[in-house]
């Protein structure tokens, strides 16, 4: 009788703990930002530093051509801009977090400034630009998922707009749908650390945006 009563005792406290599965739904719960800060080779190597981010897939987003190529988007007819898909977990940054984060990453205000000749090119007011690229294409951008992430880059926006001087034009608008950038594009600065664009652009930026990530405590263990 005991031997009975001690195997059922034991049956029910199995049945009403908390599988491990359940245990773990935290870490591992994934949510995502779409955001698009110049070009994606830069972006993509940025966020992957960010302690909670599990993934980054470049690609393309906020304009009309369907399944458009980089042949296309370069063209600066599609409306689409170079952006990254950052899949994270809430538990670890927020969304909140991603996005105060990305006015760290680039300059949010590049289509507000004046006129200007740049690598002995005509800017035209209100033209698109980062560094080197400039075209529509590399707009800065935040395409919100939820009414939710909508909410919450606006008000990063605004206070983050304190900080500069020139007034934030970052587009936020709904995410219509996102397009994976080709593989090659994928992981650009780890596979082609030589590539010249890399080493004068890419290198440079994600260094300054690692200690940006240090100072705040945000950085991944393994990229210190």
């Amino acid at each position: 009788m005991k031997t009975a009563l001690t195997l059922l005792t034991t049956l029910l406290m199995a049945t009403l703990a908390p599988s491990a599965s359940a245990a773990d739904a935290p870490s591992s719960k994934t949510e995502t930002a779409v955001i698009g800060g110049g070009c994606f080779w830069c972006v993509e190597a940025q966020y992957l530093l960010v302690k909670g981010v599990k993934n980054v897939v470049s690609g393309y987003a906020g304009g009309k051509t369907e399944n458009p190529t980089y042949e296309d988007v370069c063209t600066g007819d599609t409306g689409h801009a170079e952006v990254v898909k950052v899949e994270f977990d809430p538990a670890v940054v927020s969304y909140r977090e991603i996005i105060d984060l990305f006015w760290d990453a680039h300059d949010p205000t590049t289509v507000t400034k004046e006129d200007m000749y740049k690598h002995g090119k005509f800017l035209p007011k209100g033209t698109a630009y980062q560094g080197n690229d400039y075209g529509p294409q590399y707009r800065s951008a935040i395409y919100y998922t939820t009414e939710e992430q909508h909410k919450i880059a606006e008000a990063s926006k605004v206070e983050w707009q304190k900080k500069w001087k020139d007034p934030i034009a970052t587009e936020i608008a709904p995410l219509k749908k996102f397009y994976p950038a080709e593989d090659y594009h994928q992981n650009f600065k780890a596979r082609n650390p030589n590539q010249g664009y890399v080493r004068a652009v890419v290198d440079p930026k994600t260094e300054k945006f690692k200690h940006t990530l240090e100072e705040k405590g945000k950085i991944k263990p393994e990229a210190k």
